[in-house]
């Protein structure tokens, strides 16, 4: 069953997040994960959340999705995302159901 990341990242210094984008996909692919959505425009049809850059990710699995971001080779990179910017993240079970 698929699970999907939803990231809200508020970046402090644009220069020093350049680095996170560049070396993040090859890990997030590492766990078999891949981008839905990275940054773009959006619209906030109802409610008070004022997201900042919108990133979701979809992983085959929960366990998948804990691989990637328990990985030792993640661990770095964590935390220059957090030196950088202000990160709200879930990791959210999907639906197993055909399109």
């Amino acid at each position: 069953m698929p699970a999907y990341m939803i990231v809200n990242l508020d970046v402090a210094d644009p220069a020093a997040y350049e680095e996170y984008k560049a070396k993040a996909p090859a890990l997030i692919k590492k766990h078999g994960g891949k981008y839905i959505v990275r940054g773009g425009k959006f619209a906030v049809w109802e409610g008070e959340w004022k997201p900042t850059r919108l990133v979701v990710l979809e992983f085959p699995s929960v366990a998948a999705g804990q691989a990637f971001y328990d990985d030792p080779d993640y661990q770095p990179m964590k935390a220059l995302r957090q030196r950088v910017a202000k990160t709200d993240a879930v990791l959210v079970e999907g639906l197993d159901v055909p399109i």
